[in-house]
Formats: structure tokens, sequence, C-alpha cells
């Protein structure tokens, strides 16, 4: 039996809003998960993270994140080949 698939629309509240994050830590509870998404300053001597957004998952919600990214990183990677880290000590720093 076909079950019709729902139409699904995309609004935007007026409080939404677009941004570049290089910096993304997250915390984890047993309830759940939060991502703190920033910008990266480096200095001679010194690195800067300036948050600007918090976001709270629930440990579902992550999952499925988990899945949809790594389905379009594999599909990057193959359209234009492998994505490379940083070694550790110059890297990004994602907890």
């Amino acid at each position: 039996m076909n079950v019709p698939q729902p139409t699904i629309r995309l609004d935007k509240t007026p409080e939404y809003r677009e941004a570049y994050a290089n910096s993304v830590q997250v915390r984890v509870s047993l309830w759940d998960f939060f991502l703190a998404f920033g910008t990266i300053s480096q200095m001679a001597d010194s690195v800067s993270i300036q948050n600007y957004q918090g976001i709270y998952i629930s440990p579902q919600q992550a999952k499925a994140l988990l899945n949809v990214l790594t389905q379009n990183v594999n599909q990057y990677e193959a359209a234009f080949g492998e994505i490379r880290l940083e070694p550790q000590g110059n890297a990004a720093i994602v907890q």
C-alpha cells in the first residue's frame, strides 16, 4: 500500500538568520546535545573564539543530524575529493 507523502513547507521566522561558523563546541547531557557556534580568530600567541549562537537538540535529532551530515560529506567527497583535516595542533576546535 502506498502512503502519500506529506507536503513539506520550509518557512523562515522573522528571527531567522544565517551566519558563518568555523568553530562548533558540543556538550552532551542525558537529555540533550548543546551546539555552540562561533568564529575563531588566531593571534600570534592566542586563539579567541567568539560564540554567537547556541542550539539545544534532542539525542534523536543529534543522531538524525549525524546521518544527514555523513551522507552529505560522502557526496561532497565523491564530487570534489577527500576533505583533509589539519593536524590537531592547528585544527579548529571541535569538542
